[in-house]
């Protein structure tokens, strides 16, 4: 996407944050945005596909992408993952990922509600589409070991994740729920490297 579109994509997601639902249509997004309703519709196409660029962007500030930097050395890769780690934990807990969840379990007993699935799809499934494509380098470097990469993502997941996002959905302060980000980003990969790392 163009930087206009990004541009938009913020603006859209700060209105859901301040206003909620209501406030998420294609005339404030537009008015926000100084653009016409139809340049949102040729960009974006129907408000399924507004929804799932502005979950798509959000999942997107996590994890940069695996250069031969990251791949250079075992201390290298591991220095990403506390990056992803402590990434996953600031957009997770920050009010546009919370805003976006509530809007989503919010419509979840309605069949017909897309939603759902499209968070599922184009933002967890952003992040873990990622996760699986570094965990898989890694381990064609031997920094890693294990059977299948989807389940040890899964696994790295839960251990930065923790409880943490039910807890800040529910209303739990943010304060009482990370104390520090970057604390608990390397206590995760340190527990990973047990489980997966190349002499584990």
């Amino acid at each position: 996407m163009t930087p206009r579109q990004h541009e938009v994509l913020e603006n859209a997601l700060e209105l859901l944050v301040s206003g909620g639902e209501k406030a998420l249509t294609t005339a404030n997004i537009a008015r926000a945005s100084n653009c016409s309703k139809e340049s949102l519709y040729k960009w974006f196409g129907d408000r399924d596909g507004l929804l799932a660029a502005m979950m798509a962007f959000q999942g997107s500030k996590v994890g940069a992408a695996v250069g031969q930097e990251t791949l250079a050395s075992k201390d290298a890769f591991k220095a990403y993952l506390v990056r992803f780690a402590r990434e996953l934990l600031s957009v997770l807990s920050g009010d546009i990922s919370l805003a976006l969840n509530r809007l989503a379990i919010g419509q979840a007993s309605n069949p017909s509600s897309p939603l759902g699935p499209l968070l599922i799809e184009n933002g967890r499934g952003v992040i873990e589409t990622k996760g699986i494509s570094f965990l898989n380098a890694a381990k064609d470097k031997s920094f890693l070991d294990f059977e299948d990469a989807r389940t040890a993502y899964h696994v790295l997941y839960g251990l930065i994740v923790r409880d943490i996002h039910v807890r800040l959905l529910l209303g739990e302060p943010r304060e009482q729920v990370i104390q520090n980000f970057e604390l608990q980003a390397q206590t995760a990969i340190v527990h990973f490297y047990k489980l997966y790392g190349p002499e584990g």
